[in-house]
């Protein structure tokens, strides 16, 4: 085999790409990895993911001594926030794991080419960077990510009209933030500059923030984030902008109504698209569903049999842990082995205190589709730990099927809920049931005692609320 011939290609450096690269190199293949930036991890890590969870951390403390330090006996005189500061540590982070993610894959034995990729045909790549390299292998597994959504009566300028690549990096706090749209993105940083002093409202389109989580989580966040500072306007649609003197002001319809909203800055947090642009899918006959998204099969196979794609550009929930178990998956198909990945039990999450997460069916869509359920929920206020912790706002529910018990979904509103969820997602992976968690010791006192007393609630037996 040529120095530029592989087994497997990985066209993108996401958490979908440089994963599937590393397993499949793990697994004996020849791996050549292709990424346009000049670093690896993908806008995960490089601008989106870490980033904005470091600046979640840092502004919670900031937040908590403020609000809560004196109540909890800690004196600090003044806090004051260094916004410079604050952005070398968010900055130092993504380093140190951007570093560590080229070394893992230096270390595994994945050759990295940085350029663009572009399929010249059903086996052949072509690399356009400092020089144009031409690769060939056997399978190609296409991870090029996704690219933020515009809306055109919102042109993004990058100074005034942002998206969250610019709002993970102000050089100051904006007196009056709107963002445009309330699910994760738009929560988690307008999150972050209210707890900064910001004046933020967030416009929904829809009728509730969160709206992929059941109706009673959604509305539970949303009263909890307004006692944190934060307005919403909901099932209100941006309509475009107006300039008065030096201030921005968005313009709004709701219900038939004008609403104007000045504006420091706008945040545009509407979502994300695939980004498929500029691959050479349409020239080898790699076929497009009608978001245009690739198609693929159950074992993530395009159009194209020896052509995998995974991550945010194959249908599915963009979410950085869904792309890495596909690349996992495509990989070890590739090698013969039986690659899959369970759909119904990945974790949704929105990082804001307290966390909003989801896992499985909800109430709503089990409801929708007529699937008879009994649900068990507990309140944080009734948590030991929760109540140790000062966060007691929020709730754990637990979704089980009416017929067997088996558990279809989980949803928390919680501080941290994102790290205890995981113990009933692995109960959903293996089939169990509510007794099954109800039954599960959990360490006293924690808050994941929560999950227990929802599952026991489920069969109206929870022994810590009324």
């Amino acid at each position: 085999m040529s120095e530029n011939q592989f087994d497997v290609i990985v066209v993108g450096a996401g958490p979908g790409g440089y994963v599937s690269a590393i397993r499949a190199a793990q697994l004996g293949l020849k791996t050549a990895l292709v990424e346009k930036r000049k670093t690896l991890g993908g806008t995960c890590l490089n601008i989106g993911c870490i980033p904005s969870k470091a600046l979640l951390h840092s502004t919670e403390i900031f937040h908590f001594l403020q609000e809560k330090g004196a109540e909890h006996g800690i004196k600090t005189g003044s806090v004051k926030i260094d916004v410079p500061a604050l952005m070398k540590k968010k900055d130092a982070v993504v380093s140190n794991l951007v570093k560590g993610v080229g070394t893992l894959v230096s270390k595994k034995g994945v050759t990295v080419f940085n350029g663009s990729g572009r399929l010249n045909d059903t086996h052949t790549v072509e690399v356009d960077g400092d020089k144009k390299t031409t690769l060939t292998a056997k399978n190609i597994i296409l991870a090029t990510g996704s690219a933020v959504i515009e809306i055109p009566s919102l042109k993004i300028d990058g100074k005034t009209i942002v998206t969250s690549d610019h709002a993970i990096a102000f050089d100051s706090v904006p007196k009056k933030l709107v963002v445009v749209g309330g699910g994760a993105i738009g929560l988690e940083l307008g999150a972050v500059w209210a707890r900064l002093g910001s004046d933020v409202t967030i416009i929904e389109f829809l009728p509730r923030i969160a709206p992929t989580f059941d109706t009673d989580i959604s509305r539970t966040a949303e009263r909890i984030f307004k006692k944190q500072g934060l307005k919403f306007e909901t099932g209100t649609k941006v309509t475009g902008l107006k300039k008065q003197k030096s201030k921005t002001i968005v313009v709004a319809d709701k219900d038939g109504t004008e609403k104007q909203f000045e504006a420091d800055k706008v945040l545009v947090a509407v979502g994300r698209r695939p980004y498929t642009e500029g691959l050479g899918l349409e020239e080898v006959g790699v076929e497009l569903d009608e978001r245009n998204r690739i198609k693929t099969d159950e074992y993530l196979r395009t159009s194209i049999k020896n052509i995998y794609a995974v991550g945010d550009i194959i249908a599915g929930p963009m979410l950085a842990h869904k792309a890495e178990e596909e690349g996992v998956a495509a990989a070890e198909i590739i090698a013969g082995k039986p690659g899959h990945v369970n759909y119904d039990v990945i974790p949704n999450v929105i990082y804001t205190d307290p966390e909003i997460v989801s896992a499985g069916m909800g109430e709503d869509e089990a409801k929708e589709k007529k699937i008879k359920i009994t649900i068990g929920k507990f309140p944080l206020s009734a948590n030991g730990r929760a109540l140790a912790m000062d966060a007691t706002e929020g709730m754990v529910k637990v979704i089980a099927s009416a017929e067997n018990d088996r558990v279809l979904g989980v949803q928390i509103i919680g501080r941290n809920a994102s790290e205890f969820v995981a113990g009933a997602v692995a109960h959903m992976e293996y089939g169990g049931s509510a007794e099954d968690i109800a039954r599960t010791v959990h360490a006293h006192p924690t808050v994941s005692e929560s999950v227990k007393e929802a599952a026991l609630a489920v069969d109206k037996r929870a022994l810590h609320s009324l």
